[in-house]
């Protein structure tokens, strides 16, 4: 079986009557590529390999050593929603944020103390730069984790059509079955602000949604579920994450 050396020959021969030629390059590069991919199975086979690929971390935190997290304003829930049943939202996905920014940082996670928001716009509390600073500058944080939160419950029943082969003559029928349904989706603007100069450095929203059979689903499975769906998301604003992709590997 010829080898890569041997195909690179080949390429060298198709291409340097065509360049000649003159004829544009795109062209030329063209007609090498069918000409290769007519031989290409002659040439080498391949094997498909798994790799873990690093991908960087969406903030630098060279010279950040600690990070606060601010409250999360929690937008009002949506007419259709089902009662959180006594779930508080915010603390549970602020005690979240915490335990993952100890485990998967460096950080060290400085306690905001009470915060009083000057507006609960977001659009116009994210160009507050004063008020950040400030709030830098009581905490001691490099950085500010703040942001928005929506979590719903959704009532997701209703009915669907299903088969079912009839014991009395054998034929198959289709009949309209209830199903019970919970829908759980998280919402979540995520944003990182400097604590010495107030600025926004990162902004993004992250979003889950997830579906159970059954109407008494424990509010804060629902929850975990979602967060756990986004965690490498989050955490990769923070720090590298690997991600899984396939490569080909051609052999001789």
């Amino acid at each position: 079986m010829i080898g890569i050396a041997a195909t690179t020959s080949l390429a060298s021969r198709l291409l340097r009557p065509l360049l000649r030629s003159g004829r544009p390059l795109v062209a030329t590069l063209v007609a090498v590529g069918f000409a290769l991919s007519s031989v290409a199975p002659a040439l080498a086979s391949s094997v498909e390999v798994r790799l873990q690929l690093p991908v960087r971390a969406r903030l630098d935190l060279a010279d950040k050593k600690t990070i606060t997290v601010a409250p999360f304003l929690v937008v009002t829930q949506e007419e259709e929603s089902i009662d959180s049943g006594g779930v508080d939202v915010e603390d549970e996905f602020e005690g979240y944020l915490t335990r993952l920014l100890k485990r998967k940082t460096h950080l060290k996670v400085l306690e905001p103390g009470p915060v009083d928001y000057p507006t609960y716009d977001l659009q116009d509390l994210a160009a507050n730069k004063e008020f950040w600073r400030y709030l830098g500058e009581r905490t001691n944080a490099d950085l500010i984790l703040s942001g928005s939160l929506d979590f719903d419950i959704q009532d997701r029943s209703g009915y669907r059509t299903e088969e079912y082969v009839s014991p009395f003559d054998g034929r198959t029928y289709y009949r309209q079955v209830l199903v019970e349904q919970t829908g759980f989706e998280y919402d979540i603007v995520m944003e990182v602000f400097d604590g010495r100069t107030g600025e926004r450095l990162y902004s993004d929203n992250f979003k889950d949604f997830k579906r159970f059979e059954g109407e008494s689903v424990d509010p804060l499975t629902g929850m975990f579920e979602n967060l756990y769906s986004l965690e490498d998301r989050i955490s990769g604003v923070f720090t590298q994450r690997l991600v899984e992709t396939s490569r080909l590997l051609f052999t001789n």
